[in-house]
Parts: C-alpha cells; structure tokens; sequence
C-alpha cells in the first residue's frame, strides 16, 4: 500500500500548477492533503478512481484537510472529538479492517510562540485521541506535524532554538508521542541522514539554499515497522512550499 501525505498550501493555488500531473505521477492509494483553505463547493475535482473525505474550517480560506482513497472507509471521523479543537478542520480520521489513517494537520505557535500554549494543549489532547484509537487497531498518522524533531531535521538549528517548530516544548511533545508506541518511519529507515527536507521558507531563496525543515511525517504505529518498505521525501515535487512525503506498506 502506498501513501502521499503533501501540505499544498492552498489547493485552488496548486490546482494551477501541476497537482494533477503530481497525483497521477505519484499514483498511490491514499492521497492525503492539509492547508487545503477551502470551503464546501468551492472546486469541482474530479479523479477517477478515488473517494474523497473532507474536513474543512470555519474560518474561510484556512486550513483544512482532505483524504483521497481508492478504498471506501468503515467509518469516517472529522476532528478529535473536542470543541475547542475541532472548528479548524485539522483532522480527518478512516477506519480500514485492518488500521485508522489519520490525516492532520497540525496547529503552528506562531511568531513569538503565540500560540504555544493552544499548541502543548493539542498535543496532549491529540495523542489521547490517537492512543485510544491505537488501542484497537494500528494508526498510520501523516501530515504537516509543525515541528523538527531534532537537530538533523533542519538546516539552521542553532539559530531556531526558540522558534516555533523548534521550540523544546513542542519537540517534546514528539518524543512524547514517540515513546507511547509509535515510530517516526523516515528515521526508522533514514537514521542518520541530513540535508533531506520537507518544507521551505518562501524568502531568502531558501528553497535553492536547501534551507528548509523536515516537518511532514509519517508516523506509525510500532508493530507496523516490519513493514514499512519505504518512507521517503518526495523534494523533486514543487507546487508548494512543501513537498511531499511517502509511505509504502507491505499488505
């Protein structure tokens, strides 16, 4: 089974590059998205083939996520069950016989880290959600997860220490995660690769630079490592400021 998670930083914008050619190129079984920023009826998007889950925000032009599947889902879950997180649409859950994917996309603190303490919140209840769900069967999480987990994971790291994405708390929360029974699959196949990033800054040619981020993961659950075949980040796909990430699965 294959699996393309991609923040597309706005899906109408990407539509007019070369997310079409992307998705047919890629060619996977479930095609997850986050930053759609769209709301109910707003695109017609038609690919053959494929079922489409949405979750959109309240608030116009922001956020949201979609699941394109070949499969129908058992059962189809918007949001983490929790009001307070749950008007962004930054989640999007499908049960399958055998395992839940989970689409998210994940709050950032902001400049200043604003929004951190909303942020340590999220975590705390979105690791819940996803224990309990693990509970019953394996979880593959994927998605624009806003942090770099460690120092290999971005360019810069002595000089972001304190910025959001960076920030100890919020890499933290990671390695929390991590330890509740879940695997970080670029890193369980990559270890110690460096230079390999997911996303980058629009200014100061950052992408040419290579001075990106590694923050779209996939995440699964540790009795699923025997088999991950692949785990790869796709930095040859442009269209947005990130790019792609991939998962394969034995079946």
């Amino acid at each position: 089974m294959k699996f393309i998670s991609w923040n597309v930083n706005g899906l109408r914008a990407v539509l007019k590059k070369n997310f079409q050619a992307v998705f047919e190129q890629l060619d996977s079984d479930f095609f997850c998205l986050q930053e759609t920023k769209l709301q109910i009826g707003q695109i017609k998007l038609d690919l053959p083939g494929y079922q489409a889950y949405w979750n959109y925000a309240d608030r116009k032009g922001y956020s949201g996520t979609v699941i394109f599947a070949k499969y129908p889902a058992l059962n189809v879950t918007n949001g983490i069950g929790i009001d307070e997180f749950d008007h962004e649409g930054r989640v999007i859950t499908l049960e399958y016989e055998k395992f839940y994917l989970v689409d998210c996309y994940t709050p950032n603190s902001q400049q200043k880290l604003k929004r951190l303490d909303f942020r340590l919140k999220w975590e705390t209840a979105f690791q819940n959600y996803l224990q309990k769900l693990d509970q019953t069967k394996p979880v593959i999480l994927c998605g624009d997860l806003n942090v770099a987990h460690q120092n290999i994971d971005l360019k810069n790291w002595k000089t972001n220490r304190h910025n959001a994405g960076f920030s100890d708390q919020e890499r933290q929360a990671m390695t929390s995660l991590l330890k509740k029974g879940f695997i970080d699959s670029f890193r369980f196949l990559h270890p110690e690769t460096t230079g390999i990033y997911s996303w980058w800054s629009y200014r100061f040619h950052a992408r040419e630079n290579n001075a990106g981020w590694r923050i779209d993961y996939f995440i699964v659950a540790d009795r699923l490592k025997n088999q991950i075949l692949k785990a790869n980040i796709l930095t040859n796909i442009y269209g947005s400021d990130h790019c792609p990430v991939e998962l394969e699965l034995k079946e």
